[in-house]
């Protein structure tokens, strides 16, 4: 499992690493243009949902268990790209 760390104080987010690794590279992406979005999930364990507004200015770290060499997934990556560029932003599904 890997982690997200988001904002200033540095709250935790656990991920496994290979969708983090698709996450990292549709979110480095959308940052880079400047653009913000919204993640939302829901952790399988205690069902409890989460949603985090994503924007240039917020500190973001991604720490990997394993080393970082996923090969990306292209079904992954753009189903994950489609659903950040969407109205209601990026929000995990078990389907991903």
């Amino acid at each position: 499992m890997g982690t997200l760390h988001y904002g200033s104080s540095g709250q935790e987010f656990p991920f496994d690493d290979r969708l983090l690794s698709h996450l990292k590279a549709v979110i480095v992406g959308k940052l880079r243009r400047g653009e913000g979005f919204m993640l939302t999930w829901t952790e399988t364990e205690g069902q409890q949902s989460h949603s985090i507004w994503l924007y240039p200015s917020i500190p973001l770290h991604f720490v990997f268990e394993r080393e970082e060499h996923f090969p990306l997934d292209r079904s992954i990556f753009e189903a994950l790209s489609t659903g950040a560029n969407g109205s209601d932003g990026l929000r995990l599904t078990t389907a991903i």
